[in-house]
């Protein structure tokens, strides 16, 4: 059976290799930028230009996005050149945007009235996992069909769920930023005492991140501190971002997480300081600047 062709929206540090990863699996792939030269790569490798989010909805059977805040989502759903007023009738939209419950089911809601199939499915794994085709992708949205999306997701993720109706995925990843956030602040204080007790960083990681205080920020952004690389994997300000989200989210629900608006607040001071377009991990850079200034 023919594969779907799909229509690709964010091809940002993340969305270029899912991007890639869908034509290695033997999707056509349709891509729209803002801005063209960004997507070169990917049109040189087979990917099919289209000019606008209008022709690329109307010339795709699916359509994934995965661009910056949630009001870049509504914009490119929600407007009358946008994708739920230009994709057909049966089409299936993915916003792999981590973004708003709330405007999850806006879309959820306004896409079923138009005949298309609409899913929330937010990724975890930052840079590495979209690159390795191993992202964790957390799904809102019918499970009737579910099966419909499923291949396109496999070529991208290994660990897909769908956890419930629309916007669950978005809840599900509010759930993961919120561990995250907190468990950073532990990262960066535990390599931080490492160096400043004399120890060599790398060697106690093979000792703590084999046991009870192993974590994937551990293992993989620890090492990245250890050796100054505070390239992004995964945005400061986009991370901020998602915070926010979930602090509203909670707030809404009356849940306490006063671990997750201390991370937001240390992050919005490293972002003030000219941080947002690192990498998550250069948090650590925080605590050094806070040991040299006492």
């Amino acid at each position: 059976m023919q594969k779907k062709t799909i229509g690709f929206i964010g091809t940002g540090v993340m969305g270029k290799s899912m991007a890639r990863n869908l034509m290695k699996a033997g999707f056509g792939l349709n891509v729209y930028t803002r801005t063209k030269e960004k997507a070169s790569d990917l049109l040189e490798e087979g990917a099919r230009w289209q000019d606008s989010v209008a022709a690329l909805a109307k010339e795709s059977d699916i359509i994934i996005t995965i661009v910056g805040y949630p009001s870049d989502v509504e914009e490119v759903y929600l407007n009358d050149n946008g994708i739920l007023a230009n994709a057909k009738r049966g089409s299936y939209v993915i916003d792999m945007t981590t973004s708003s419950p709330e405007l999850a089911k806006a879309i959820y809601d306004q896409a079923r009235e138009a005949g298309i199939h609409a899913y929330d499915a937010p990724v975890s794994g930052g840079d590495v996992g979209a690159r390795n085709a191993a992202l964790t992708i957390m799904a809102g949205g019918d499970k009737e069909h579910f099966e419909g999306i499923l291949p396109a997701l496999e070529a991208m993720g290994k660990n897909i769920v769908l956890q419930g109706d629309a916007g669950a995925g978005q809840h599900t990843k509010m759930c993961n930023q919120i561990a995250i956030a907190s468990g950073m602040l532990g990262v960066c204080e535990a390599i931080f005492y490492a160096e400043k007790a004399g120890l060599h960083p790398k060697t106690v990681l093979q000792s703590i991140e084999a046991g009870a205080a192993g974590s994937w920020s551990l293992s993989n952004l620890g090492t990245r501190m250890i050796d100054g690389n505070f390239e992004p994997g995964f945005y400061v300000k986009h991370f901020i971002k998602d915070m926010k989200i979930a602090i509203d989210s909670a707030e809404n629900m009356s849940v306490p997480v006063p671990g997750l608006k201390l991370a937001k607040e240390l992050y919005d001071q490293l972002s003030q300081s000219g941080g947002e377009n690192k990498g998550t991990q250069a948090l650590y850079q925080y605590y050094e600047i806070m040991s040299q200034a006492d």
